[in-house]
């Protein structure tokens, strides 16, 4: 075993240790529990913690240090507690499943459902898309997601294993993964995107009033396809264990660019409204190397909430 692939499984035994060990306790202090390490020690320590007040400076200047680190801890907290109840299937099946979509997209989702009619529903990094996807299941949406692998193969293995408990199908995004994808579509199902990465080939839009290369291809296919594009959340509540899923009104079909620039701006909206539950570690305003980014445009004022 050569040195990478010792710090792959060494990698492996910590996340596994991290997620296995507090098992023992009831599931209202697991999870709490696992989100407090991921902020206070696993960001600081990986970088995380770095990366997310970088973009927090970039797109935020006007908040203070300490805002700006409490958001920062936050928004790791959120990530430690959404992957805690991933691996915490069961019990957290069981803290939802009273729960019900709302919003004025709830309707028109069910009309699209038995009219068979295809659905796009897209998200970002934000509060718990897994919630989302297990209420969309609950309801009757035969709902299929999108993952990128995670780069540790032994880490991978198992997060895929969970991910796919909570709602099946689930399409890794490779050339197999997006064909079976786009059939699954085609037959008038529900596919759930987020879109809220760095897209290399992506067009420039604006995304907390910065130039950020954004995918078009939800839209793309929502205009081939005649499918609703719709905008929805799982939004982590007070209490840090509980959700609400919302559900908006679709995207008008108009062209790709005009409709993923709505779709950026009711993210940003959403991430606003809660500071604390987007992943701010994503490198979402990067430019790729010999690639200029347009001028920026002006950011309106960031909510200092961390939750």
């Amino acid at each position: 075993m050569d040195g990478k692939a010792v710090r792959a499984w060494l990698e492996n035994l910590f996340v596994i240790s991290l997620l296995t060990l507090p098992r023992a306790l009831p599931y209202s202090w697991r999870i709490p529990l696992i989100g407090w390490v991921t902020a206070h020690v696993v960001a600081p320590v990986s970088g995380h913690e770095k990366r997310a007040l970088k973009n927090l400076a970039l797109v935020c200047p006007e908040l203070s240090r300490k805002q700006a680190r409490r958001i920062a801890r936050a928004s790791a907290d959120n990530i430690g507690r959404m992957i805690g109840e991933m691996y915490s299937r069961k019990a957290l099946l069981r803290r939802i499943e009273n729960l019900q979509m709302r919003g004025p997209g709830v309707k028109i989702l069910e009309q699209a459902r038995r009219e068979r009619r295809p659905i796009i529903a897209v998200s970002g990094h934000f509060g718990s898309y897994d919630v989302a996807r297990a209420v969309f299941s609950r309801a009757g949406h035969a709902v299929g997601g999108v993952y990128r692998p995670m780069s540790n193969p032994y880490v991978n293995a198992h997060y895929v294993r969970h991910l796919k408990a909570i709602a099946e199908p689930a399409f890794e995004r490779n050339r197999r993964g997006l064909t079976r994808m786009m059939r699954h579509l085609r037959a008038g199902h529900m596919v759930a995107l987020l879109i809220d990465q760095r897209e290399p080939d992506g067009a420039w839009l604006s995304f907390f009033g910065r130039p950020a290369l954004t995918t078009l291809s939800p839209a793309e296919m929502a205009l081939k396809y005649d499918a609703l594009l719709i905008p929805v959340y799982g939004i982590r509540l007070a209490s840090g264990l509980d959700f609400d899923v919302v559900v908006e009104e679709p995207i008008p079909h108009s062209d790709p660019r005009t409709m993923m620039q709505q779709v950026n701006d009711s993210l940003e909206a959403r991430v606003r409204a809660h500071m604390g539950q987007w992943m701010w570690v994503h490198r979402r305003w990067l430019v790729p190397e010999g690639m200029s980014a347009p001028a920026s445009q002006p950011s309106p004022p960031a909510s200092p909430s961390s939750r």
